[in-house]
């Protein structure tokens, strides 16, 4: 049933249908992986690369080719290392040694590791690490110091939250704001610093970018907040909590009371303080964004962002947050890509959007209102400063009537054609449909027949049986 409720779903959201006929049919890749001559351990990693995110897959798989590798690996080390943070199988003792221990691993040809519980999702990664290993010493001496070095960070950090979580007497999680910002920095922040230090190595990036630390900072954190945000509910339920004491205990007196929906409003005021944490990160991320040089390496950087503040509009005062995973549909995403893809004017179009539908769903009953509204106009404030909306070939367009009216007309065509396409597609599909079923013994005559009489109702065992014995011609 799910391919006809994606059909009826497009149906009635032609635009969304749009965007993704666009991405397929015009979205060009900047630059194509050649794949024909690779080793077969450099074919596994792409493997395990797509099989553990298809959504970060496609972004580094269009990389430029001095950064293909190094990035792809990069990827798959921090992937292994979360993995092993993740599960709670491990002991803690055991835990904490191959965290710390971890960028030393990285030196042990042939290294795998098996000790993952049977449900951990990417545990193959790490099954299969010899391969990841491999090609590791195969890239340049400065890209491998660059990965090692912000493994070695992560690996610290992330022992250090997992020992605390697990003697942490009250069981609280993350306590404070300060504590969840740090725990963000280990697991996004240091990886926004790594890819940075290596578009720089790679002559792709403004250099100066690296004197401005809090800018790639403010990447890895806008994602990984957002991240958290979204995926309350699936960490409640594998046990882990990382939204701050420091917030929910100003609205809820239990971190469960959040999932009752007794206490649904508590929880959505809540959860508005949360996204007002994330979006101070927002300008200094579209800052960040304007000192990249290069289209694949923008477009990497740029697309994830675009997700986010999309995200954050979605779940921004959304109760469903509450008692399932909330996600952008499949053709949004592809509007956001094909947007963030372009270049920085459409790009910040793009985050102002989603500001706007922030802006537009917060209410005066929030105790955040206020600064919420603020944070909101501080980054239309901003993207203003770059690209002033008063533009004077904008403002000449919109003093044209006509202009406006054939834009309107051609969207309206365009909208025909899209749900013309759609009822050919349902029609095809049904034709094929009664055609199999035809000559797989469906009685349509009897269908016909009882419907003129009147019949639309599904017969009891009676009257089917009833049918049967009318209509079948045993002695045939």
């Amino acid at each position: 049933m799910a391919p006809f409720a994606n059909v009826f779903y497009y149906l009635f959201h032609p635009q969304e249908l749009r965007s993704m006929i666009q991405w397929q049919l015009f979205h060009e890749p900047v630059h194509q992986r050649d794949w024909t001559d690779e080793r077969i351990s450099l074919y596994q990693c792409f493997h395990y690369l797509e099989k553990t995110s298809r959504s970060f897959a496609a972004v580094i798989l269009e990389l430029h080719p001095e950064l293909l590798l190094p990035i792809a690996i990069f990827y798959l080390i921090l992937r292994g290392l979360d993995t092993i943070e993740d599960d709670m199988t491990i002991p803690i003792e055991e835990k904490d040694r191959l965290l710390r221990d971890f960028h030393n691993i990285l030196d042990k040809k042939g290294w795998t590791f098996t000790g993952n519980g049977p449900d951990e999702k990417d545990r193959e990664v790490l099954v299969h690490f010899n391969v990841v290993v491999e090609e590791l010493a195969r890239i340049k001496p400065e890209y491998r110091a660059i990965i090692k070095d912000i493994t070695q960070k992560m690996g610290d950090g992330m022992a250090d939250y997992a020992n605390n979580a697990e003697h942490n007497p009250n069981g609280n999680g993350v306590n404070t704001i300060s504590e969840y910002s740090l725990y963000c920095h280990y697991v996004a922040g240091l990886v926004g610093e790594g890819c940075t230090r290596m578009f720089v190595q790679s002559g792709l990036a403004n250099a100066e970018v690296l004197e401005r630390p809090h800018l790639q900072e403010s990447m890895g954190q806008f994602l990984q907040k957002t991240n958290i945000i979204r995926d309350v509910r699936e960490d409640w339920d594998d046990k882990r909590r990382f939204w701050p004491k420091e917030i929910w205990s100003k609205h809820v007196d239990k971190f469960e009371d959040l999932f009752d929906k007794a206490h649904e409003e508590a929880a959505l005021n809540c959860g508005s303080e949360m996204v007002l944490d994330a979006l101070a990160h927002a300008d200094e991320c579209l800052f960040y964004l304007s000192a990249l040089k290069e289209q694949s390496v923008f477009n990497f950087a740029a697309i994830p962002q675009a997700m986010a503040i999309a995200t954050l509009a979605l779940v921004f005062r959304n109760p469903l947050i509450f008692h399932q995973n909330v996600k952008i549909t499949r053709g949004q995403a592809c509007q956001i890509m094909f947007e963030a893809s372009q270049n920085l004017p459409i790009l910040y179009e793009s985050f102002r959007k989603s500001i706007r539908i922030i802006h537009q769903k917060n209410t005066p009953k929030d105790p955040n209102h206020l600064k919420i509204s603020i944070a909101c106009g501080k980054i239309e404030q901003f993207i203003e400063s770059i690209f002033p909306s008063q533009d004077p070939k904008k403002l000449a367009e919109a003093a044209n009537p006509s202009s406006e009216k054939a834009k309107e007309a051609e969207a309206r065509k365009d909208m025909l054609y899209m749900i013309g396409s759609m009822l050919m597609v349902l029609m095809f599909i049904s034709m094929v449909m009664i055609i199999v079923a035809y000559f797989a013994g469906a009685r349509f005559d009897i269908m016909a027949s009882e419907i003129m009489k009147g019949r639309l109702s599904r017969p009891n065992q009676a009257e089917a049986e009833a049918l049967r014995r009318k209509y079948d011609h045993e002695e045939l």
